[in-house]
């Protein structure tokens, strides 16, 4: 659903489709190797193997959209700011939480219930099981949107040398933490420490694009293609170095989530600012696909599972690269199904609530009042 406080770019929804599709195929790679399938090892499939790099893009083009809306409106009026994300994020949330917590019934503590606001610490409930494990990253979303204001503001007042501050502050505590825990891989991966410069770098972006659209334009033929070979061979790069789930321990985790998230920037920006259309069926599709991404991600996982655990391997052509495919195609057209009915049912009537939060709101309010 459309955002009421800037003018809709359907390339927003575009870019979150492929987010949650690598995310996808990155779980897809992982559960099909279980099964005892050949497993990738080209760097030209770094991107598969090292997926998860769709987490970095969606929250690169977090921090993009909102600086975006805060240029636009000038002004945010906090409380309807923090409501519209609530009705956004927490009606698919709290129900996955709900089956989280449902499935660990026997374990289940009281003080479990603090994993609401941090999914991505310790032994969360969510964390406990395949089925909800991509509900970790709920937290560091949500706790961008609570400051998120405050470094608008602030950016707007001083410029991206602010932002750009923040940036040498994270850089220094990523190198501390390095020193005190060896195990930089979750520390990096799904902690503020790790992640949160991935917003900032958005922001940084919404900034030059607000300054410099009229170039980006002319230049965009150019930096999306550019962009793309950088995104692919930063994961090439992260896939030699400190691949995930099997250097738990790497000096490159210092730098990664910068250098991620540099390569996913420059194509936001190129992308956002590619004028030519695609053709009108690939556009509704891919639009589809980005209005339905939150479902997609959260509920990608359980059904990948399931179908691993009750189905296992399918062999129709007997041919290993063809059965493959025949089930990524089947897995991601029921995954999209599934998503598109969650959307509709949990997700649309909530969205329907949202309000203005920027200045024509906080305007609009006072002469009410």
């Amino acid at each position: 659903m459309q955002s009421l406080n800037i003018q809709y770019n359907p390339r927003i929804d575009q870019l979150r489709w492929l987010a949650a599709t690598l995310v996808f195929l990155f779980h897809f790679h992982l559960e099909y190797r279980g099964l005892g399938g050949t497993g990738l090892s080209s760097p030209w499939a770094a991107l598969i193997i090292e997926g998860h790099t769709g987490v970095g893009l969606f929250f690169t083009l977090s921090g993009f959209l909102f600086m975006l809306i805060a240029l636009h409106q000038r002004q945010i009026v906090y409380a309807d700011f923090l409501r519209n994300r609530i009705l956004r994020i927490m009606p698919l949330y709290l129900l996955i939480f709900l089956v989280a917590t449902s499935i660990g019934r026997d374990k289940f503590q009281p003080a479990d219930l603090l994993y609401l606001f941090a999914t991505n610490l310790g032994l969360a409930p969510t964390s406990g099981t395949p089925i909800t494990g991509a509900a970790w990253t709920i937290s560091l979303e949500f706790l961008f949107y609570l400051v998120f204001p405050f470094l608008a503001r602030f950016a707007m007042e001083s410029g991206i040398r602010y932002l750009a501050g923040w940036l040498v502050l994270l850089l220094f505590f990523k190198a501390a933490a390095f020193t005190v825990n060896t195990n930089s891989t979750l520390m990096y991966f799904s902690t503020f420490v790790g992640r949160f410069d991935q917003f900032i770098i958005g922001m940084i972006a919404a900034m030059v694009y607000a300054r410099h659209g009229a170039l980006l334009q002319r230049v965009a033929p150019l930096l999306v293609p550019a962009s793309i070979a950088l995104v692919m061979w930063d994961t090439a790069l992260m896939n030699r170095l400190a691949s995930f789930g099997s250097v738990p321990h790497s000096p490159f985790w210092i730098v990664w989530s910068l250098i991620e998230s540099a390569g996913w920037a420059l194509l936001i920006l190129g992308w956002t600012a590619f004028r030519p259309r695609l053709p009108a069926i690939v556009e509704r599709v891919l639009t589809h696909g980005g209005k339905i991404s939150f479902s997609f991600y959260l509920l990608h996982m359980a059904l990948l599972h399931l179908l691993a655990t009750q189905v296992g391997t399918v062999r129709p052509f007997e041919i290993g690269w063809s059965d493959a495919l025949f089930m990524i195609v089947v897995t991601y057209a029921a995954t999209w199904a599934l998503a598109t009915l969650s959307y509709h049912i949990v997700e649309e009537p909530f969205l329907r609530m949202r309000r203005r939060y920027g200045a024509t709101a906080a305007k609009t309010a006072a002469q009410v009042g």
